[in-house]
């Protein structure tokens, strides 16, 4: 290891010093710290953005799950809120049903998922140092995620809601 003054090409002036001491030594795989520390961090760089794409595939995964469910329940309940609409119930009413529904929904799912990863996490770091020197009460973490998976969670609801108040009344007690 050798340290030198900003600008001095350093490993070409200890590659001239080998060669003079004994020329059949080739130095190699020689470079700058801030050479070998990029070359270390690339690769977790790499498995950083693999592992980011595999949330956000994660993420709308979830959020066309989730959609599909509240369509289906919408599909299934139908009859039922074609009767609330005949009755006079407004649209905004059932609009909140169903996003209340959704709500609870992700509601509990947040928290649960939030209970295992903090869990999760601390046994985590009781196991391995690289782990346990990661902040793993992060404000930004602990409430950003689930803040963001809630608000596509509910915009995924909100889709089929909406369609939900376009139900004709006549066509949905015709139906049964």
């Amino acid at each position: 290891m050798l340290r030198a003054a900003p600008g001095v090409d350093a490993i070409a002036a200890v590659r001239r010093e080998i060669s003079a001491m004994d020329s059949t030594i080739a130095p190699f795989n020689a470079r700058s710290m801030a050479e070998q520390i990029a070359q270390f961090m690339s690769m977790l760089k790499a498995a950083s953005w693999t592992y980011g794409l595999i949330g956000v595939f994660g993420l709308v995964l979830a959020s066309v799950g989730l959609a599909g469910v509240t369509a289906y329940s919408v599909a299934q309940r139908g009859h039922e809120i074609g009767v609330r609409l005949a009755l006079g119930a407004q649209k905004r009413d059932v609009l909140g049903l169903v996003m209340k529904e959704g709500a609870v929904l992700v509601t509990g799912g947040a928290l649960i998922g939030l209970a295992l990863a903090w869990a999760g996490m601390h046994a985590l770091a009781g196991v391995f140092f690289s782990v346990a020197s990661v902040q793993h009460d992060d404000p930004v973490l602990l409430v950003g995620a689930p803040l963001l998976l809630a608000g596509l969670a509910l915009l995924a609801c909100y889709v089929p809601a909406r369609r939900s108040t376009r139900i004709d009344p006549a066509v949905a007690l015709r139906q049964e």
